[in-house]
Parts: structure tokens; C-alpha cells; sequence
């Protein structure tokens, strides 16, 4: 959830310009079939990752404290908002891939401060709800060892007030099953966390949905032993859940499952991406994200990492999830 993705004359960003009114929707919608929910909050108009943690644009100017209460006020009238619109919210990350900022902060103690703003915020509105709503932290390049293990120890001598330690867990990113359970197992035994896999995903096909050059190519780009194929992704989420649970992770959400093409790959799609914001981002992003957004907006780098095919149908490797919670039954 951003926090306002839309430039001056109210055009979205793209991504699915996903602000408070979006998740209200998305998160009735996931409540309505049964689901829990989980909101990410990037404290961000836009995308906020390893590669930029911008301020939201109503923060720019303030100086930390007055950011701070900014951060919680936020955190605060969006969970009661989602809550009040009946959204089932079961878990809420303060932050999004925060190894090197949060809101335009890049030092590590104002990190924190901020971190324990957004943890105030979200235990009020749990004893106020009377609804127990789990605080998640998200770091990502768990391959480097070292910085994931530097993060951990900051929360701990800041003395941040989280559940759930969320790791980002890409297999043609993040290095090994191996090392990924390394960093579960020493973060759960050594500062007493919780873990889960916040995001992975992989490719069943090398084709591309809409025209947009994809993230993961599914060629040359591939992980050893699986192919981007339905079974190669089913093989990869089965194989990711079997090594997080062995290490003692809670669970692992699959990142971007259901973000399929808008717009065939043989045509222009650049108009209903930039009406819609359908695309990952659109050009209207480039005054709040120049360097990024603003450079190479357009469609979906994703739609084959989804789990549904071009047209929305299911894949079958959909039923790994079925299969993982009650096995095979013919």
C-alpha cells in the first residue's frame, strides 16, 4: 500500500496505484473468500525497495519527529479504516525491503525511530480493535549474510517492537535454498522472531504477455534443475515452502501471482497502461520517481512469474498450495 501514488492532476503511477481506497477494496474482496490479510505498508507514494525508499510527498520537508508522528498518524487512520470496512488484517509490515531507508530516511537509528512509531501505531489499534495483528519487519539480499544479520541487531538494540522478521527469498536472486535457511534459523534462534518468506515467485513460461520486457526472462537467467515451465514454478513453490519450513519459517507469500498482462504483446499498450496504471508504472510517476519509474515505465516485467495464465486462467501449479496443506488426493 502506497501512500498517495498519483501526481497533481490526480493521474495514477501505475502499479495498480494501490493507495488506502485500494486495499480497502482488494482487502473486502480477500476477506469475503476467506483469507487473512496482510497489508504492506512502503511508507512511499510508490514503490519503495532496495533501490529507493522516497518520502511521500505530504512528509517532504519535515524533520524526523514530526515525520515520525506523520508515520504513525498514517498507520494508525489506515488500519482503522481497514478495519472499520471489515478487512480481515491479520499482519501488518511496517516497511517494504528497508536494508537502507524507510521513508526518505537513510541512517539507520532514524530508521528505527520510524520503525517504532509504526509499531506504536499498529499495537493501539490492535488493543483498541481487540484483534491480535501481527507486526512484520522486510529486509531483502539475505545472500549477504552479514547486512540481514546488522539489521536484525539494530531492531534488537533499538529495542523495535515486531512479531515476524520477513525476508525476501527469490531463487535466481537471493542465493541458496541453503543460506536461505542459514538467515531464518539464525534470526529465529538468536533473536527469538518469528520468520517468514515475505516475497518469492519464479517463471513458467519465457514468453512475454503484453509486450514489456520481463524481470525474469526464463532462458538463460534460470535456476539449474528448474525450468520455466508450470511444473518448474510448482517445483520452485513446493521446494521454497519444504526449505522454509525445515528452518522453522511461519510461511511464505508468493509475490505478484496474480499480475497478469493488460493488452496483448503484439500491440501498443502504452495508452490503457498510463489510463489504468495497470503497468508496473507509468510515465506520470517521473516527477516523484525520475530515476527509476520515470526512465523505464510501461507494462508488466511479471506476467510470466504470474499464476494465471494471459488470459486469467489458473495454472495448475496452483495446486501446489492445496497439495502442501492436505497432500495429493486423487
Amino acid at each position: 500500500m502506497w501512500n498517495d501514488p498519483y501526481d497533481k492532476d490526480g493521474n495514477g503511477y501505475g502499479g495498480g496505484n494501490c493507495d488506502l481506497n485500494t486495499a480497502v477494496e482488494l482487502g473486502k474482496r480477500a476477506t469475503q473468500y476467506g483469507m487473512k490479510v496482510n497489508i504492506d505498508f512502503h511508507y512511499s507514494d510508490f514503490w519503495a525497495d532496495p533501490k529507493r525508499q522516497n518520502c511521500p510527498k505530504a512528509w517532504e520537508g519535515m524533520d524526523l519527529t514530526q515525520k515520525k508522528e506523520a508515520l504513525y498518524q498514517f498507520t494508525k487512520d489506515s488500519l482503522n479504516t481497514l478495519l472499520d470496512a471489515g478487512v480481515d488484517v491479520e499482519m501488518v509490515q511496517i516497511g517494504n525491503e528497508i536494508n537502507y531507508g524507510l521513508a526518505g530516511e537513510k541512517l539507520q537509528p532514524n530508521i528505527m525511530q520510524l520503525l517504532k512509531k509504526g509499531s506504536e501505531a499498529v499495537r493501539e489499534v490492535s488493543k483498541d480493535s481487540g484483534k491480535d495483528i501481527k507486526i512484520a519487519v522486510h529486509y531483502t539480499n539475505i545472500e549477504n549474510n552479514t547486512e540481514v544479520y546488522d539489521r536484525a541487531k539494530d531492531l534488537q538494540n533499538a529495542k523495535v517492537d515486531y512479531d515476524v522478521f520477513g525476508l525476501s527469498f527469490y531463487i535466481f536472486w537471493d542465493g541458496t535454498l541453503e543460506n536461505m535457511q542459514r538467515v531464518a534459523k539464525n534470526i529465529k534462534d538468536n533473536y527469538g522472531k518469528d520468520v517468514m518468506i515475505a516475497e518469492t515467485s519464479y517463471a513458467y513460461t519465457s514468453e512475454d504477455g503484453d509486450g514489456q520486457a520481463n524481470s525474469l526472462v526464463g532462458t538463460d537467467d534460470l535456476v539449474d534443475g528448474y525450468p520455466a515451465t508450470v511444473q518448474g514454478q510448482a517445483n520452485v513453490v513446493r521446494d521454497v515452502c519444504a526449505a522454509a519450513n525445515e528452518a522453522g519459517a511461519i510461511g511464505v507469500f508468493y509475490w505478484g501471482g496474480t499480475w497478469i498482462p493488460v493488452g496483448k504483446a503484439t500491440d501498443d499498450n502504452s495508452a490503457i497502461w498510463e489510463k489504468y496504471g495497470s503497468g508496473w508504472a507509468s510515465s506520470y510517476c517521473a516527477d516523484y520517481d525520475p530515476d527509476d519509474g520515470g526512465l523505464y515505465y510501461g507494462g508488466c516485467a511479471w506476467d510470466n512469474q504470474a499464476m494465471f495464465d494471459f488470459t486469467g486462467h489458473p495454472l495448475a501449479s496452483l495446486n501446489v498450495f492445496k497439495y502442501l496443506k492436505d497432500g495429493h488426493k486423487a
